[in-house]
Protein backbone atom coordinates (compact mmCIF):
# COMPACT_ATOMS: atom_id res chain seq x y z
CA UNK A 1 0.00 0.00 0.00
CA UNK A 2 0.95 3.28 -0.19
CA UNK A 3 2.04 5.96 2.55
CA UNK A 4 -0.13 6.53 6.03
CA UNK A 5 -0.52 9.85 7.35
CA UNK A 6 -0.54 8.27 11.27
CA UNK A 7 2.19 7.14 13.45
CA UNK A 8 0.86 3.52 14.54
CA UNK A 9 1.46 0.70 12.44
CA UNK A 10 -1.49 -2.04 10.95
CA UNK A 11 -0.84 -4.04 14.14
CA UNK A 12 2.33 -4.45 16.05
CA UNK A 13 1.73 -8.55 16.57
CA UNK A 14 2.64 -8.87 12.97
CA UNK A 15 6.01 -7.34 12.99
CA UNK A 16 7.54 -10.21 12.33
CA UNK A 17 6.48 -10.78 8.92
CA UNK A 18 8.55 -7.98 7.88
CA UNK A 19 11.39 -8.28 5.17
CA UNK A 20 14.69 -8.77 6.33
CA UNK A 21 17.51 -6.89 4.37
CA UNK A 22 19.97 -8.58 2.19
CA UNK A 23 23.64 -8.26 3.10
CA UNK A 24 25.42 -4.60 2.33
CA UNK A 25 26.59 -3.86 -1.05
CA UNK A 26 28.70 -0.75 -1.24
CA UNK A 27 27.45 2.81 -3.09
CA UNK A 28 30.29 5.21 -3.00
CA UNK A 29 33.83 5.56 -4.27
CA UNK A 30 37.23 7.46 -4.44
CA UNK A 31 36.37 9.41 -7.79
CA UNK A 32 32.50 9.29 -8.28
CA UNK A 33 29.37 8.85 -6.12
CA UNK A 34 28.94 5.41 -7.90
CA UNK A 35 31.98 3.40 -9.00
CA UNK A 36 31.66 1.20 -12.11
CA UNK A 37 30.90 -1.81 -10.10
CA UNK A 38 30.04 -2.18 -6.56
CA UNK A 39 29.99 -5.35 -4.77
CA UNK A 40 31.90 -5.03 -1.27
CA UNK A 41 32.11 -2.31 1.46
CA UNK A 42 35.46 -0.86 2.14
CA UNK A 43 35.33 0.63 5.56
CA UNK A 44 33.79 4.24 6.01
CA UNK A 45 32.00 3.74 2.64
CA UNK A 46 27.88 4.19 2.70
CA UNK A 47 26.37 0.95 1.68
CA UNK A 48 23.00 -0.13 0.16
CA UNK A 49 21.49 -2.91 2.66
CA UNK A 50 18.96 -3.40 -0.39
CA UNK A 51 20.49 -2.60 -3.51
CA UNK A 52 22.98 -4.59 -5.98
CA UNK A 53 24.65 -1.23 -8.05
CA UNK A 54 26.66 -1.50 -11.02
CA UNK A 55 27.17 1.68 -13.38
CA UNK A 56 28.00 0.96 -17.36
CA UNK A 57 29.39 3.99 -18.53
CA UNK A 58 26.56 6.91 -18.41
CA UNK A 59 23.85 3.98 -17.32
CA UNK A 60 23.10 3.12 -13.73
CA UNK A 61 21.78 -0.38 -12.91
CA UNK A 62 19.82 -1.05 -9.69
CA UNK A 63 18.81 -3.87 -8.87
CA UNK A 64 16.17 -4.59 -5.60
CA UNK A 65 17.05 -7.54 -3.47
CA UNK A 66 15.66 -7.33 -0.01
CA UNK A 67 14.45 -10.64 0.90
CA UNK A 68 11.88 -12.26 1.51
CA UNK A 69 10.27 -10.82 -0.93
CA UNK A 70 11.11 -7.02 -1.69
CA UNK A 71 9.16 -5.05 0.61
CA UNK A 72 8.76 -1.36 0.85
CA UNK A 73 10.07 -0.69 3.75
CA UNK A 74 12.28 1.12 5.80
CA UNK A 75 15.46 -0.09 4.28
CA UNK A 76 14.63 -0.13 0.77
CA UNK A 77 12.72 3.07 0.73
CA UNK A 78 15.95 4.69 2.79
CA UNK A 79 18.91 3.19 -0.23
CA UNK A 80 16.41 4.34 -2.79
CA UNK A 81 16.82 8.30 -1.28
CA UNK A 82 20.82 7.48 -0.94
CA UNK A 83 20.86 5.78 -4.78
CA UNK A 84 18.27 8.85 -6.21
CA UNK A 85 20.88 11.89 -4.47
CA UNK A 86 24.21 10.19 -5.22
CA UNK A 87 22.79 9.42 -9.06
CA UNK A 88 21.35 12.83 -9.22
CA UNK A 89 25.14 14.20 -8.06
CA UNK A 90 26.93 12.08 -10.93
CA UNK A 91 27.01 14.52 -13.88
CA UNK A 92 28.33 11.61 -15.95
CA UNK A 93 25.00 9.65 -14.74
CA UNK A 94 22.32 9.71 -17.26
CA UNK A 95 19.60 6.76 -17.15
CA UNK A 96 18.79 4.91 -14.73
CA UNK A 97 17.14 1.23 -14.80
CA UNK A 98 15.54 -0.36 -11.94
CA UNK A 99 15.62 -4.39 -12.33
CA UNK A 100 14.32 -7.18 -9.48
CA UNK A 101 17.26 -9.60 -8.05
CA UNK A 102 14.10 -11.55 -7.16
CA UNK A 103 12.23 -13.04 -10.12
CA UNK A 104 8.91 -13.64 -8.46
CA UNK A 105 8.58 -10.08 -6.69
CA UNK A 106 9.80 -6.65 -7.71
CA UNK A 107 7.92 -4.84 -5.13
CA UNK A 108 4.89 -5.99 -4.11
CA UNK A 109 3.67 -3.14 -1.55
CA UNK A 110 5.04 -1.65 1.35
CA UNK A 111 5.64 -3.61 4.77
CA UNK A 112 2.41 -2.14 6.45
CA UNK A 113 4.13 -2.96 9.59
CA UNK A 114 6.93 -0.41 9.23
CA UNK A 115 4.64 2.68 7.83
CA UNK A 116 6.31 5.64 10.59
CA UNK A 117 9.47 4.69 9.78
CA UNK A 118 9.83 4.04 5.71
CA UNK A 119 8.17 7.47 5.77
CA UNK A 120 10.57 9.10 7.88
CA UNK A 121 13.04 7.86 5.67
CA UNK A 122 11.25 9.56 2.31
CA UNK A 123 11.22 12.63 3.82
CA UNK A 124 15.22 12.99 3.78
CA UNK A 125 14.74 13.04 -0.23
CA UNK A 126 11.35 15.88 -0.31
CA UNK A 127 11.04 17.04 3.24
CA UNK A 128 7.58 15.43 3.60
CA UNK A 129 7.06 12.31 5.11
CA UNK A 130 5.28 10.90 2.02
CA UNK A 131 6.52 8.52 -0.74
CA UNK A 132 4.10 10.09 -2.85
CA UNK A 133 6.36 12.66 -2.87
CA UNK A 134 9.41 10.66 -2.81
CA UNK A 135 8.10 9.05 -6.34
CA UNK A 136 7.46 11.99 -7.88
CA UNK A 137 11.01 13.31 -7.28
CA UNK A 138 11.88 10.36 -9.70
CA UNK A 139 9.66 11.75 -12.27
CA UNK A 140 10.98 14.87 -12.12
CA UNK A 141 14.52 13.94 -12.00
CA UNK A 142 17.19 14.93 -14.71
CA UNK A 143 18.21 11.40 -15.18
CA UNK A 144 15.95 8.91 -17.65
CA UNK A 145 14.70 6.46 -15.37
CA UNK A 146 13.41 2.33 -16.65
CA UNK A 147 11.37 -0.26 -14.73
CA UNK A 148 12.81 -3.35 -16.63
CA UNK A 149 10.01 -5.58 -14.30
CA UNK A 150 9.99 -9.29 -13.97
CA UNK A 151 7.80 -10.54 -11.17
CA UNK A 152 5.38 -8.67 -8.91
CA UNK A 153 4.46 -5.01 -8.75
CA UNK A 154 1.66 -4.30 -6.90
CA UNK A 155 0.31 -1.08 -4.79
CA UNK A 156 3.21 1.04 -3.81
CA UNK A 157 5.10 -1.33 -6.51
CA UNK A 158 3.24 -0.69 -9.16
CA UNK A 159 3.25 3.29 -8.21
CA UNK A 160 7.10 3.53 -7.95
CA UNK A 161 7.10 1.77 -11.54
CA UNK A 162 4.88 4.36 -12.92
CA UNK A 163 6.38 7.06 -11.31
CA UNK A 164 9.32 6.07 -13.89
CA UNK A 165 9.69 7.42 -17.68
CA UNK A 166 9.48 4.10 -19.04
CA UNK A 167 8.39 0.34 -17.97
CA UNK A 168 9.41 -3.08 -19.87
CA UNK A 169 8.16 -6.12 -18.55
CA UNK A 170 8.61 -9.99 -18.98
CA UNK A 171 5.46 -11.58 -20.70
CA UNK A 172 6.09 -14.86 -18.51
CA UNK A 173 6.32 -13.55 -15.15
CA UNK A 174 5.21 -9.44 -14.68
CA UNK A 175 2.11 -9.35 -12.72
CA UNK A 176 0.84 -5.93 -12.41
CA UNK A 177 -2.11 -4.72 -9.50
CA UNK A 178 -3.22 -2.03 -7.72
CA UNK A 179 -5.30 -3.65 -4.75
CA UNK A 180 -6.28 -1.11 -2.57
CA UNK A 181 -9.61 -0.64 -2.78
CA UNK A 182 -10.16 -4.23 -1.17
CA UNK A 183 -8.57 -2.98 2.07
CA UNK A 184 -11.01 -0.04 2.07
CA UNK A 185 -8.23 2.78 0.93
CA UNK A 186 -7.32 4.41 -2.24
CA UNK A 187 -3.63 4.47 -3.61
CA UNK A 188 -1.67 7.39 -2.54
CA UNK A 189 1.73 6.93 -3.79
CA UNK A 190 0.74 8.27 -7.55
CA UNK A 191 -1.26 5.25 -8.44
CA UNK A 192 -4.35 7.03 -8.96
CA UNK A 193 -3.13 9.76 -11.05
CA UNK A 194 -0.65 7.98 -13.48
CA UNK A 195 -3.40 5.38 -13.91
CA UNK A 196 -5.94 7.94 -14.80
CA UNK A 197 -3.88 9.67 -17.46
CA UNK A 198 -2.01 6.47 -18.93
CA UNK A 199 -5.61 4.05 -18.63
CA UNK A 200 -7.89 6.46 -19.57
CA UNK A 201 -10.78 6.69 -16.88
CA UNK A 202 -12.51 3.48 -17.55
CA UNK A 203 -9.27 1.23 -17.47
CA UNK A 204 -8.11 3.21 -14.93
CA UNK A 205 -11.17 2.29 -12.75
CA UNK A 206 -11.51 -0.79 -14.04
CA UNK A 207 -8.32 -1.95 -12.52
CA UNK A 208 -8.36 -0.19 -9.10
CA UNK A 209 -11.93 -0.93 -8.31
CA UNK A 210 -11.49 -4.72 -9.17
CA UNK A 211 -8.29 -5.00 -7.37
CA UNK A 212 -7.20 -7.52 -9.48
CA UNK A 213 -3.94 -9.29 -10.97
CA UNK A 214 -3.03 -8.55 -14.21
CA UNK A 215 -0.52 -9.88 -16.46
CA UNK A 216 2.13 -8.21 -18.38
CA UNK A 217 0.30 -8.71 -21.98
CA UNK A 218 -2.93 -7.02 -21.00
CA UNK A 219 -1.11 -4.33 -18.99
CA UNK A 220 0.44 -3.66 -22.27
CA UNK A 221 -2.79 -3.32 -24.10
CA UNK A 222 -4.27 -1.33 -21.41
CA UNK A 223 -0.94 1.00 -21.79
CA UNK A 224 0.21 0.47 -17.81
CA UNK A 225 3.47 -0.15 -19.43
CA UNK A 226 5.65 0.74 -22.29
CA UNK A 227 5.97 -2.81 -24.10
CA UNK A 228 5.75 -6.97 -22.97
CA UNK A 229 8.83 -9.16 -23.92
CA UNK A 230 9.72 -12.20 -23.82
CA UNK A 231 11.87 -12.74 -20.60
CA UNK A 232 14.89 -13.89 -22.38
CA UNK A 233 14.76 -10.46 -24.35
CA UNK A 234 13.56 -7.79 -21.77
CA UNK A 235 17.48 -7.49 -20.78
CA UNK A 236 19.18 -7.01 -23.91
CA UNK A 237 16.64 -4.47 -25.24
CA UNK A 238 16.35 -2.58 -21.89
CA UNK A 239 20.20 -2.37 -21.93
CA UNK A 240 20.44 -1.23 -25.75
CA UNK A 241 17.69 1.67 -25.31
CA UNK A 242 19.63 2.48 -22.36
CA UNK A 243 22.63 3.18 -24.09
CA UNK A 244 21.27 4.66 -26.66
CA UNK A 245 19.47 6.94 -24.85
CA UNK A 246 23.04 7.74 -22.91
CA UNK A 247 24.68 8.76 -26.17
CA UNK A 248 22.77 11.86 -26.49
CA UNK A 249 22.82 14.95 -25.05
CA UNK A 250 22.21 15.58 -21.17
CA UNK A 251 20.41 18.70 -21.43
CA UNK A 252 18.35 17.56 -24.28
CA UNK A 253 17.13 14.56 -22.45
CA UNK A 254 16.28 16.89 -19.42
CA UNK A 255 14.23 19.14 -21.27
CA UNK A 256 12.23 16.83 -23.15
CA UNK A 257 11.06 15.36 -19.59
CA UNK A 258 10.31 18.51 -18.15
CA UNK A 259 7.88 19.29 -21.26
CA UNK A 260 6.34 15.90 -21.10
CA UNK A 261 6.22 16.64 -17.52
CA UNK A 262 4.06 19.85 -17.82
CA UNK A 263 1.58 17.92 -20.21
CA UNK A 264 1.41 14.69 -18.36
CA UNK A 265 2.95 14.83 -14.67
CA UNK A 266 0.21 15.64 -11.97
CA UNK A 267 0.52 18.78 -9.71
CA UNK A 268 2.18 17.88 -6.42
CA UNK A 269 -0.76 18.96 -4.84
CA UNK A 270 -3.02 16.10 -5.82
CA UNK A 271 0.09 13.70 -4.82
CA UNK A 272 -0.29 15.23 -1.51
CA UNK A 273 -4.07 14.99 -1.12
CA UNK A 274 -4.08 10.71 -2.72
CA UNK A 275 -1.45 10.58 -0.16
CA UNK A 276 -3.57 12.23 2.76
CA UNK A 277 -6.60 10.16 1.76
CA UNK A 278 -4.86 6.93 2.01
CA UNK A 279 -3.62 8.03 5.68
CA UNK A 280 -7.57 8.93 6.64
CA UNK A 281 -8.87 5.40 5.06
CA UNK A 282 -6.32 3.59 6.90
CA UNK A 283 -7.41 4.86 10.16
CA UNK A 284 -10.60 3.60 9.17
CA UNK A 285 -11.61 0.14 11.60
CA UNK A 286 -12.98 -1.28 8.57
CA UNK A 287 -10.04 -1.26 6.60
CA UNK A 288 -8.17 -2.33 9.93
CA UNK A 289 -10.07 -5.15 10.19
CA UNK A 290 -9.57 -5.82 6.03
CA UNK A 291 -5.77 -5.98 6.88
CA UNK A 292 -6.48 -8.04 10.11
CA UNK A 293 -7.80 -10.40 7.62
CA UNK A 294 -5.29 -10.72 5.13
CA UNK A 295 -2.89 -11.31 7.40
CA UNK A 296 -4.60 -14.24 8.59
CA UNK A 297 -4.57 -15.24 4.99
CA UNK A 298 -1.34 -15.29 4.70
CA UNK A 299 -0.69 -11.19 3.50
CA UNK A 300 3.18 -10.22 3.71
CA UNK A 301 4.36 -13.86 3.08
CA UNK A 302 5.71 -15.18 0.54
CA UNK A 303 3.88 -18.00 -0.78
CA UNK A 304 -0.11 -16.58 -0.25
CA UNK A 305 0.86 -13.16 -1.99
CA UNK A 306 1.98 -15.37 -5.51
CA UNK A 307 -1.87 -14.96 -5.70
CA UNK A 308 -2.90 -11.85 -4.20
CA UNK A 309 -5.59 -11.38 -6.34
CA UNK A 310 -7.38 -14.23 -5.35
CA UNK A 311 -6.54 -13.58 -1.41
CA UNK A 312 -7.93 -10.19 -1.53
CA UNK A 313 -10.96 -11.56 -3.45
CA UNK A 314 -11.89 -13.92 -0.30
CA UNK A 315 -11.65 -10.95 2.11
CA UNK A 316 -15.10 -10.63 4.34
Amino acid sequence: MATVSDTEDIDPRHRDLSGTAAGPVAASGPTSPLPSHVNAAPAGDRVFETLKVRKEGAVLYADIASPPMNLLGPALVRDLVSLIQQAEADNDLKVLVFRSADPDYFIPHVDVNRIQQYREEAAKLTGEASIALMFRHLSVSRLVTIAQIEGRVRAAGSEFVLACDMRFAARESAIFAQPEAAFGVVPGGGGIQHLARLLGRARALEVMLSAGDYDADLAERYGWINRALPANELGEFVRGLAHRIAKFPAGSLATLKDRVNAITLAPVEDFRRDSDLFGEGARNPEAQSRFQSAFKRGFQTRDPEMDLGRLVGDLD
